[in-house]
């Protein structure tokens, strides 16, 4: 689960929930998603799906606090967007009617676009496909917002749906940016990732198309960018300042590598440049002695309070 790098993660704090009318809301077939994970990613996730497609959205966490959270994290973007005129009340209320919960999984037998956005965690993912491939309808389609996993080593826990597997990375925050990488698995049909770009569009996305290699697209670029900062803090180069300054006036970026860290997540790049390292075997993507340390720490962001910078 990362941000993508330029205007979004300057934007982070200031998300934005608008509608979109797409000439494929009618294309892509779906009738109900369900998203797992009520975390910052799959709460934009449903949001998105609810406010923008106007499609029923069946949230799934096994933690029920989290999943209060998530729904009061919504409410306070609906509200907002009242507040600044891009939402009437009655449409945000239509939103939140669209938008059920549940912490059991069964509850997904009559879903028929399934959004995976737990964390980076091969283990759990593969866990979750096992148990998707028992509890959906046998026409579902299955998707991971996986960042950085194989989407054909997931599609492998799901015995028998491996067809129906694909990759549908959102970047972060989910109703500010407007990118979906699609990745299909090496048994991805053809008829799913046409169902999922179509779907992508009428959430007011625009899709890019990746391999199925570590990384895709996004965070084959942008995670050794980031660690190479980090590398560059811990032998000395620069002072962080410095860095993020250079960066920043100096190639035009919005925000600074080692600031963009820590909006993303310490362990979420540390799990990421794992992923990388470990799969593609190149010493390039190890990742950085630092970034390990401070993720043992807890430093791992502007979420704990403290990261590169303080919060």
């Amino acid at each position: 689960m990362v941000f993508a790098i330029a205007r979004a993660a300057s934007r982070a704090s200031h998300w934005s929930v608008k509608s979109f009318h797409s000439s494929s809301a009618n294309l892509h077939g779906v009738k109900r998603v369900g998203v797992i994970g009520a975390g910052q990613m799959g709460l934009g996730i449903a949001l998105v799906a609810a406010n923008v497609s106007k499609l029923p959205v069946l949230l799934l966490d096994s933690n029920e606090n989290q999943l209060n959270k998530g729904l009061k994290f919504m409410d306070s973007l609906l509200k907002k967007d009242i507040a600044k005129g891009r939402l009437t009340e009655a449409q945000a209320d239509e939103t939140r009617s669209r938008v059920k919960t549940t912490q059991k999984m069964a509850d997904f037998g009559d879903v028929d676009f399934v959004i995976e956005a737990v964390s980076e965690n091969p283990a759990l993912k593969a866990t979750l496909f096992r148990d998707l491939a028992q509890a959906t309808p046998a026409h579902a389609i299955l998707a991971s917002n996986t960042s950085s996993i194989s989407i054909t080593k997931i599609a492998a826990a799901a015995k028998g749906r491996e067809e129906q597997v694909i990759g549908m990375h959102f970047m972060n925050p989910v109703p500010v940016m407007k990118l979906v990488e699609i990745i299909p698995g090496l048994a991805t049909s053809d008829k799913v990732l046409k169902t999922t770009q179509d779907l992508a569009v009428a959430m007011g996305k625009t899709c890019t198309l990746s391999q199925d290699v570590p990384g895709f697209v996004a965070n084959r670029l942008l995670m050794p960018y980031i660690n190479e900062a980090i590398i560059a803090y811990e032998t000395g180069i620069a002072s962080k300042e410095d860095i993020d300054t250079t960066m920043k006036l100096g190639t035009n970026m919005p925000m600074g590598p080692l600031t963009l860290a820590d909006f993303i997540g310490l362990d979420t790049c540390l799990s990421i440049m794992k992923v990388l390292h470990e799969q593609l075997g190149d010493t390039k993507y190890r990742p950085s002695v630092l970034l390990g340390k401070m993720v043992d720490a807890g430093w791992v962001g502007k979420k704990a309070g403290r990261g590169f910078y303080k919060y």
